[in-house]
C-alpha cells in the first residue's frame, strides 16, 4: 500500500467520521455541553482516533463542538441568541440558492427533487418528529447542492446546521411540524419547473416562518 492511499483511506475515514458526528450533533443525539469520548466514539463508529481528531476539527470550525485546554472537547451549547444572526444569513442566501437551483439543475437533479417532493406531499400528520426533521435536512441539502456553487453550498449546510440545532431544541413545543415541512413541497416544485422568482420568494418565506415559529415559542 502506497503512502498515497493511506491518506486516501484515512481522509475517507475522517470523512466518515465527519457527517456522523456532525448529523448526531445536529439532532441532538449528542446533547449540547455533552463531553466528547473520542475512544468511545472510535469504538462506536470502528474508526481510529486519528480520523475522530481530524473529524473534530473539522466540527469545531463549524461550531458544533468546543475544545479547552486541559479539560477537553464538547458539544456546543445551543444558543438561542444566535437564532437572529442565523436568520439574517439565511433571509439573503436561502433565496439566492433556491433561485440558483431553479435556474442551474440539471434534468436528473430535477427528477431527484420531485420525487423528494412528492414524499412530502404524502407525509401523514403522525410522522416522529426525527424523521420529519430528516427531510427537513434532506431539502435543504438538496437544493444547496443543485445551487452548482459550492462555497455558497458549503456556507448554506453550516448555518442551516445551527438553525437545526435550535430547531431540535425547541420541537417538542412546536405544533404544525408537518406543515412546515409540506411548505418544501411548493418550493421543490418551483425549482423543479425552472420558476426561479417563485422559487426566491418562497424561500424567504420559509426562513421567515422558521425563526417567527421559534419566537412564537420562546
Amino acid at each position: 500500500m502506497t503512502m498515497t492511499s493511506v491518506a486516501a483511506g484515512q481522509e475517507s475515514l475522517a470523512e466518515r467520521a465527519y457527517l456522523q458526528l456532525r448529523d448526531r450533533l445536529i439532532m441532538l443525539e449528542i446533547s449540547p455541553g455533552e463531553p466528547i469520548n473520542e475512544a468511545q466514539l472510535a469504538a462506536e463508529l470502528g474508526i481510529g482516533r486519528t480520523p475522530i481528531r481530524e473529524a473534530l476539527k473539522r466540527l469545531e470550525t463549524d461550531h458544533l463542538v468546543v475544545s479547552y485546554a486541559r479539560r477537553g472537547t464538547f458539544a456546543t451549547i445551543v444558543d438561542i441568541t444566535e437564532l437572529a444572526a442565523i436568520s439574517e444569513m439565511r433571509q439573503l442566501l436561502e433565496p439566492l440558492a433556491a433561485r440558483k437551483a431553479a435556474t442551474h439543475a440539471s434534468p436528473e437533479v430535477r427528477r431527484q427533487l420531485a420525487g423528494i417532493a412528492v414524499e412530502i406531499d404524502d407525509l401523514e400528520a403522525d410522522r416522529d418528529r426525527k424523521t420529519l426533521m430528516e427531510y427537513d435536512l434532506e431539502v435543504h441539502r438538496s437544493i444547496y447542492r443543485a445551487t452548482e456553487n459550492h462555497h455558497l453550498q458549503e456556507t448554506l449546510v453550516r448555518l442551516d446546521n445551527l438553525a437545526t440545532r435550535i430547531w431540535c431544541l425547541v420541537l417538542d413545543r412546536v405544533p404544525g411540524v408537518v406543515e412546515h415541512i409540506r411548505e418544501h413541497a411548493a418550493l421543490l416544485h418551483a425549482i423543479v419547473d425552472g420558476d426561479a422568482d417563485r422559487a426566491e420568494h418562497l424561500a424567504s418565506d420559509h426562513v421567515a416562518h422558521f425563526e417567527a415559529s421559534v419566537r412564537a415559542i420562546l
